[in-house]
């Protein structure tokens, strides 16, 4: 885009949003950090698009297809102004806080861990996911790094939807031929008509950018050789198939590909029963309670101990910035009566390091460390990022209530997730009679479903919660080990 059409500092767009700084350029466009002048303290992203009278419905047709969309990983358009005489038109949209997945693999010389990399294609599929399940689908087209945003906390967003289209059953071949050489599907460039089947295309080509350092994103004979070594072999035949030349020979949903994905995460090797002391990595367990007070930050602290009595190495994480109950253990811990602010986030309280209010940054670098277990207390059940942790753990556990009356909101969360697979899934109803266990081991078909009996202090050694720890994680651990017990009370 010609510099001349640079928006200076102070300039003002529709009577409200003020020019501050260019935040990104494109061939045709640029985009700016702008203050809403009516909302004091509010920043917006406004993307300054410049076309040729013939373009002009390209440009409207960008705003009107952001504002059907709804998704917290795409970027919500807020105000449009049409172009002007000039050609300049002005889409005003949330302004993201992060660096672009370029920069951050930039940063690092491409080296990233593979857990972020498999953590990144769960988030690229479930947005995709939702743009092709418009009627008709919408066709994102270019999938590169730079046009994927990283907040803080290292979630994806979405950027750039300027070729992005709906997909017309009618033509058999795109009228424009745009999108990135390397992560660009062939049917983008003349051999028929892009579908969602290319936006899958250009997952794969991503995905395999980030197990190659940056090396590759094409296919071919000899990329094998440069894939790291500690890519999990399951990864390469779906590589392999998303790459492929023929639509009809790739994937055809990418709801497909995160089954094949999660499969693969679930194989007998990653179950309870298959899981001896001789593992070299860490094993994540997952505690989610299905509402408020359910018992999940109860039940990860007695798990954490009793995994820590048999020598392992332990880490328990609460995902929950908003939560307190990290912290009031570690004002006990360290004997303050203030508030604990300053200290470090993480403390330890008989052999299991605690690592309260985590943000997923930092989560990322703890898993890749050397606990044999992390175990995350994820709070209360909402459909957000926390289910993602929920759903990709070694051992998930959702902890619902014993009693009668509140046996209803294990049922609905269940019910709720039904289009999750929920073969390794451990449920747990706290002081639950046994005939309440059995009703609803017979609804969902598991026999993974247990009665928590009465323990009043987590850190404490129950020999009933014992019982429960052993069948829970049989084959997993060795021997207990006793140790000096730690109360919690003042």
């Amino acid at each position: 885009m010609n510099q001349r059409f640079l928006l200076l500092k102070g300039q003002i767009i529709g009577g409200r949003y003020l020019i501050q700084q260019v935040i990104g350029s494109g061939g045709m466009s640029h985009v700016y950090l702008a203050d809403d002048l009516k909302l004091p303290g509010k920043q917006w992203a406004v993307k300054q698009c410049f076309s040729f009278p013939q373009q002009f419905t390209n440009i409207e047709d960008e705003a009107e297809l952001l504002t059907t969309l709804s998704h917290p990983r795409l970027p919500r358009i807020v105000d449009f102004f049409p172009p002007d005489v000039k050609g300049n038109a002005y889409l005003v949209m949330d302004y993201i806080q992060g660096v672009t997945l370029e920069k951050y693999l930039s940063s690092r010389s491409g080296k990233v861990k593979i857990d972020f990399i498999i953590r990144l294609a769960e988030q690229v599929l479930d947005v995709l996911e939702y743009l092709h399940q418009h009627d008709p689908p919408i066709v994102f087209r270019d999938l590169k790094p730079s046009n994927i945003m990283l907040t803080s906390q290292l979630e994806l967003r979405l950027i750039d939807f300027g070729i992005a289209r709906n997909y017309k059953q009618e033509r058999s071949e795109d009228t424009v031929k745009l999108g990135t050489v390397g992560f660009a599907a062939p049917e983008q460039y003349g051999s028929g008509q892009s579908d969602a089947r290319s936006d899958l295309y250009g997952f794969g080509a991503l995905l395999l950018y980030l197990v190659t350092g940056g090396i590759a994103s094409e296919w071919s004979d000899r990329v094998e050789s440069v894939i790291r070594r500690d890519c999990p072999n399951e990864i390469i035949p779906i590589l392999r198939k998303c790459l492929q030349q023929s639509p009809e020979d790739r994937f055809q949903s990418a709801s497909e590909i995160s089954r094949t994905l999660m499969n693969y995460q679930q194989t007998p090797s990653n179950s309870p029963q298959a899981i001896g002391t001789g593992h070299v990595g860490t094993r994540v367990i997952t505690v989610m309670g299905v509402s408020s007070g359910a018992g999940a930050t109860h039940t990860a602290i007695c798990i954490a101990h009793y995994l820590a009595r048999t020598s392992s190495k332990v880490a328990i994480v609460e995902m929950n910035m908003e939560a307190s109950a990290f912290t009031r253990i570690q004002q006990i811990v360290e004997g303050e009566d203030g508030l604990v602010i300053q200290h470090e986030r993480r403390f330890s309280v008989e052999g299991v390091d605690y690592y309260r209010q985590t943000e997923r940054e930092y989560l990322i670098e703890l898993l890749g460390g050397s606990y044999n277990f992390v175990i995350m207390d994820l709070g209360s059940y909402h459909e957000n990022d926390t289910l993602e942790e929920f759903l990709r753990a070694d051992i998930p556990i959702l902890v619902g209530w014993g009693s009668e009356w509140r046996m209803q909101d294990m049922s609905e969360c269940i019910s709720g997730l039904t289009r999750y697979p929920q073969n390794k899934w451990v449920y747990c109803l706290p002081l639950a009679p046994s005939d309440a266990v059995q009703r609803l081991r017979k609804l969902i078909n598991s026999n993974k479903v247990y009665s928590v009996p009465l323990h009043l202090d987590p850190f404490d050694r129950c020999e009933e919660m014992d019982k429960l720890m052993n069948q829970l994680f049989k084959g997993i651990i060795p021997d207990m080990v006793k140790r000096r017990r730690f109360r919690f009370g003042l």
